[in-house]
């Protein structure tokens, strides 16, 4: 019988929610019941002081959590010891993933090439190497496919993965996104920060809208069911999308310009209206500079961004995009951390850190939850931005 106990003194999860819903149960009524479980409080994880309420607990653990933009790695020191098919994995980062609670990445990043052709081998082989990924290690990963994929990972003890792409540029023609949706893709983000055939990116000069040949591709989406992503779209780009979208349009991970102080990789509150007409969800990012344009910076002020979208538009539209791999950027290898920072444009605007504490590590939904409940959050809403909006507007998109 497993002791309630590790070797470290840190409660065992399963004790956590048996004794969690007995205080419950010896309450009178639900006034009585929530102060009571919320004055117990317990240590998750080895080698940390940080304590999380049972209500926490309960929230994050009981939820389908879904990270709608987390790669299992972003630096690529990592990556190569890792290697192609993750032999290289230790078993404590293995546990880090399981731990986390998170039940779903959506694992997209942006992938260059020469030309079109250059673009689609690219994208061909990231897609194929994550479908080999999910083959050769059933016992950690499972592919999201569908609304039912969704629905059966949480409690399996598996990592769900969500193929996506943060540029479009590879389809070629419409027929391609048939293509891709075959090998498993099920989101696409229309532009990168630049510029393609599509549309426009964030960061780009000039602000130009869907060309031509986007219209015929974001039909395309809509008709295979395959997400619209618009999250480094630029401003124009972003509001043709969500008026040509027969489907909910998506910004996977995102933050508001009007908290974040101007940046361009974050989205205006037109944009926001805009995209919850669709019907979309917006997941918020834990990226510094995304997040306020001075320091302090805290989980505070990230907070305040769901907040003010909620406020917006409502809490049906929050979902978590944090845009960071399980233990954040500024641990990187100096010479990656450099070399990342110096591919983006000056108005990216990058200080000495890019994580914000609180989340910037693989606990980092328990963290959110707590804040969120700090703010006074139902508990049915904080599901919902924990991954139930993000698990209603993916079957819907992909009700084909």
């Amino acid at each position: 019988m497993k002791p309630p106990f590790d070797e470290y003194g840190t409660l065992d999860r399963r004790t956590v929610l048996k004794h969690s819903a007995a205080a419950g149960a010896l309450a009178v009524g639900a006034s009585l019941a929530a102060p009571f479980v919320n004055a117990r409080r317990y240590r998750l994880f080895a080698g940390t002081s940080q304590e999380y309420s049972s209500r926490c607990i309960d929230l994050v653990t009981g939820s389908l959590v879904i990270d709608m933009l987390s790669p299992l790695a972003v630096s690529r020191s990592v990556q190569e010891r890792w290697g192609p098919g993750l032999e290289g994995m230790t078993p404590q980062e293995e546990q880090d993933f399981r731990d986390s609670e998170i039940d779903v990445f959506h694992i997209a990043v942006g992938i260059g090439g020469r030309d079109f052709d250059d673009q689609f081998h690219n994208t061909l082989v990231f897609v194929s190497q994550y479908n080999s990924i999910v083959a050769q290690r059933p016992d950690l990963f499972a592919r999201i496919d569908s609304a039912a994929d969704l629905a059966a990972v949480h409690g399996t003890g598996r990592v769900g993965i969500l193929i996506g792409t943060q540029t479009s540029s590879h389809f070629r023609t419409p027929d391609d996104v048939d293509v891709f949706h075959g090998l498993g893709q099920r989101v696409s983000q229309l532009t990168y920060n630049s510029r393609n055939m599509i549309g426009n990116g964030s960061t780009e000069r000039i602000d130009g809208g869907i060309s031509d040949f986007g219209v015929s591709i974001v039909e395309r989406m809509n008709r295979v069911g395959m997400a619209v992503d618009v999250s480094h779209c630029g401003d124009r780009t972003t509001l043709d999308a969500c008026e040509l979208s027969a489907r909910p349009v998506l910004f996977t991970h995102s933050n508001s310009r009007t908290l974040s102080g101007g940046h361009p990789r974050t989205k205006t509150d037109e944009a926001i209206r805009a995209m919850a007409r669709t019907g979309g969800v917006m997941g918020i990012t834990g990226v510094r500079m995304f997040v306020r344009d001075r320091e302090p910076t805290t989980i505070e002020h990230y907070v305040d961004h769901f907040d003010h979208v909620r406020d917006l538009v409502g809490v049906e539209h929050l979902g978590v995009g944090s845009d960071v791999d399980l233990h954040g950027y500024d641990d990187m290898p100096p010479d990656e951390y450099e070399a990342l920072k110096s591919a983006y444009k000056e108005s990216y605007a990058f200080r000495d850190k890019l994580d914000i504490e609180g989340v910037d590590h693989p606990k980092r939904m328990f963290d959110l939850a707590e804040a969120l409940i700090r703010r006074g959050y139902a508990d049915d809403h904080i599901r919902g931005i924990l991954g139930g909006n993000f698990q209603r507007v993916l079957g819907e998109i992909w009700e084909a």
